[in-house]
């Protein structure tokens, strides 16, 4: 059975010019992203298919349009990961075994339950993206830092519309 490349540090040979410490860093920064955006993913869609309640339709809408913005940003991720010369591994082994996500419940069906519980994974999502920028900038890796960098700002706005939803005594 092969292993991948990138297990024990290695990276495929690559012409991009990227140090290869700062390759390194950024595989290991974008992977993790990588876990927990494909985890995201699937706890918005797990409320997408489930929510239920007088903000059914609004909520249907809003958390289809989440996951189709986080398929894409995860694609980036991976498709970054590789460009470095790295195996981008989003299998459901990986996903169960190193997201740092919570479990996402799934016996909640009202709207407002499932807004607080996509809002605080969001939140975590967004401080581990910006964790990141810093992490690959200080690398030496601008272009990840950016790709993370619009990550983010995608990312934190997805919380602030789950936000808007709440009252203000709850939305934190």
């Amino acid at each position: 059975m092969a292993k991948s490349a990138d297990k024990a540090g290695k990276t495929m040979q690559t012409r991009n010019d990227v140090a290869d410490n700062a390759k390194q860093v950024s595989i290991n920064v974008l992977q993790g992203c990588l876990v927990d955006a494909v985890d995201l993913y699937n706890a918005t869609r797990q409320a997408h298919w489930n929510v239920k309640g007088p903000h059914f339709g609004a909520l249907h809408v809003l958390f289809e349009g989440f996951y189709n913005i986080l398929h894409t940003g995860s694609d980036d991720l991976a498709e970054r990961i590789v460009q470095l010369g790295g195996t981008a591994n989003g299998t459901t082994q990986t996903l169960a075994s190193q997201t740092r996500l919570p479990p996402y419940p799934t016996d909640l069906y009202a709207g407002m339950d499932h807004v607080r519980q996509l809002a605080d994974r969001y939140a975590m999502v967004a401080k581990t993206l910006r964790e990141g920028i810093d992490q690959t900038d200080e690398a030496g890796d601008a272009d990840t830092a950016d790709l993370l960098t619009e990550q983010s700002r995608a990312v934190d706005k997805m919380l602030w519309m789950l936000e808007a939803h709440l009252t203000p005594d709850t939305a934190r």
